[in-house]
This record gives C-alpha cells, structure tokens and sequence, in this order.
C-alpha cells in the first residue's frame, strides 16, 4: 500500500522588526526624532524610511544616525502628533544626539544603500553601542500605545471601522494595565485620530 507524500509548504521566515527611535541631524544642526522598525540583513542594521521623509534626507546627506531603544512610549505616541522636542544628549563616536531617556542606543553609519522608489534600504554599520538604563519588564499598555500609534501612522490608509475596532481591543490592555506614561500617550493618540476625523469630515463639507 502506497503512502502519500505530503507536501511541504513553502513558508516564508518571518523578519524581526524593532520598534525604535531614529535620531538624526538636520542642516541646521536641529535633532530631528522618529519613529522607525529596524532589522538586520546581511550582516548590517538596515534603515528604510519612507520618501519623502526628513529621516532619509538626513541620512542621505549626513550618513550617520542614533537608533535609540526606550520604553517611554510617550515618544512614539509623541512624534505621530506634533510632540518632538524630547531631551537628548551628544553621541559618543559620530556626530548625532541620543535620546536622554534611552535605555541603550546604537550608533549607526551608512555602509550603502538600495534605491527604490517608494522605501530605499539603508544598510548600515554599528559603530558604537551603549546600555544607560536597565529595562525593568514588560507591560501590556505599552505594546497597546505602539500598536496604536501604528495605526495612527496609518489613518490615511485605513477604514474608520477598521481603527475603531483596533482601538477597541488595545484599550483593554490600557485599562487595566497602563500607568501615566501610557495613559498619557493614549489621550495623545486618540486626540489625534479624533483630529484626523474632523477634518475629514470639514474636507466633505467644503466639496
């Protein structure tokens, strides 16, 4: 009696992604701070922000950069409405600024990098790392605020139906286990989709 063979699906291997902080310097020697997921690829810390994005002019003309790890969540809610003026300190070999409130950072140059048309790839070189806080657990509020703040990256692009459901699940894990951290990044976040969505509506008003 013959057996069947079953066929092995082809799975695609997942990519790890980090959440993070990207600092770089702007030509009039301003910080400029951003949200931004990094991953290693050949060997290299890879970068692709968005064109157009002040983050990849920055990196195009300076070639250097801070990935900065916190687990101040107000950061990421912060940078997606309007609240970027965050303290930092000078970097230890390039020249760039850390986040004050990092836990560690990176200290990254660009090796080269592949174009494309909407996410060119930065890869990059570490030329320094440094660990200034320890991290001391994980809290639920805080992936919830992230997950949040994707979505508010994100308005433009997703359904109203889509958000609020989102949002109502992440909310649980708000409730019951955020502090004021958290809870602040929260208002900021839903202040914004609640900004987004009137001046939707004004926009439909004037056509």
């Amino acid at each position: 009696m013959k057996t069947s063979k079953k066929k092995k699906k082809n799975k695609k291997k997942s990519t790890i992604i980090l959440e993070t902080i990207i600092t770089t310097i702007n030509p009039d020697h301003t910080v400029h701070i951003a949200p931004m997921g990094i991953r290693e690829e050949e060997g290299c810390v890879v970068i692709a922000p968005f064109k157009p994005s002040t983050t990849l002019e920055n990196l195009e003309r300076s070639g250097c950069a801070v990935i900065n790890m916190t687990d101040d969540v107000r950061i990421f809610a912060g940078c997606l409405t309007g609240r970027r003026d965050w303290p930092t300190v000078p970097a230890e070999v390039i020249e760039g600024r850390r986040l004050k409130a990092a836990l560690s950072h990176i200290e990254i140059e660009v090796k080269h990098c592949k174009e494309d048309e909407l996410r060119p790839k930065f890869y990059c070189e570490v030329k320094h790392r440094e660990t200034h806080l320890p991290f001391t657990g994980f809290n639920r509020a805080k992936a919830a605020v992230l997950e949040a703040a994707v979505l508010v990256s994100r308005l433009h692009m997703l359904s109203a139906g889509k958000v609020d459901t989102e949002i109502e699940y992440l909310r649980i894990a708000i409730d019951k286990t955020a502090g004021d951290q958290e809870r602040e990044a929260w208002k900021w976040l839903m202040e914004r989709i609640q900004e987004f969505r009137e001046q939707e509506t004004a926009g439909e008003d004037m056509v």
